[in-house]
């Protein structure tokens, strides 16, 4: 997982790099809520209920290459009944989902269905579900950025950087974890 600094450092660098704008619900969402990156993906505008402030974890999407070049997107419902689960959220994940939304008022919502759902909340540029491999890309995109900007500041302070590892969507949740044992008495 992260660190509570390197946490800090990679959550400011996204939200004050206008660049990284549309990146900052869904990795919100990931960092504030520990869900797998599949359930997030998953989650559509019916499983979440602004009024009461949770989210319902009930399905998950799963992804594959196909050997030809294509994908092949799959609901699976959760694997045990811990899968299945009520999120409370945080501030943070609120206003992320409140952002996600107005962000899909001007650029459109989920237009793709997969085996009868529809209504999904995490999109690409062409409404249709964002793929793990993008969230990934972005996450490293941003994390080598920030390593550089942090790299030559240190310098000319001359002090040690604060860098980021190589990580992935699933630290994210790793990073969620510790940071609730760290901030929690009863697990």
């Amino acid at each position: 997982s992260l660190t509570v600094p390197q946490q800090k450092a990679f959550m400011n660098y996204l939200y004050s790099h206008p660049e990284y704008e549309g990146w900052k619900p869904v990795i919100t969402v990931l960092i504030g809520t520990g869900m797998r990156i599949g359930e997030c993906f998953g989650l559509r505008w019916e499983d979440i209920d602004m009024k009461k402030r949770t989210i319902s974890v009930n399905h998950n999407i799963t992804y594959r290459k196909i050997e030809k070049g294509g994908e092949n997107l799959h609901v699976n419902t959760p694997k045990t009944q811990a899968g299945w689960r009520t999120i409370p959220m945080i501030q943070e994940v609120y206003d992320a989902f409140l952002e996600e939304y107005q962000i899909q008022l001007i650029t459109g919502f989920c237009e793709q269905e997969i085996e009868g759902f529809r209504g999904f909340i995490f999109t690409s540029s062409n409404q249709t579900v964002t793929l793990p491999s993008e969230v990934n890309k972005a996450i490293h995109k941003i994390a080598e950025a920030y390593n550089k900007e942090e790299t030559a500041l240190a310098k000319k302070e001359r002090r040690e950087p604060l860098l980021l590892p190589k990580f992935s969507a699933h630290h994210l949740r790793h990073t969620f974890c510790t940071r609730f044992c760290e901030n929690e008495t009863n697990i």
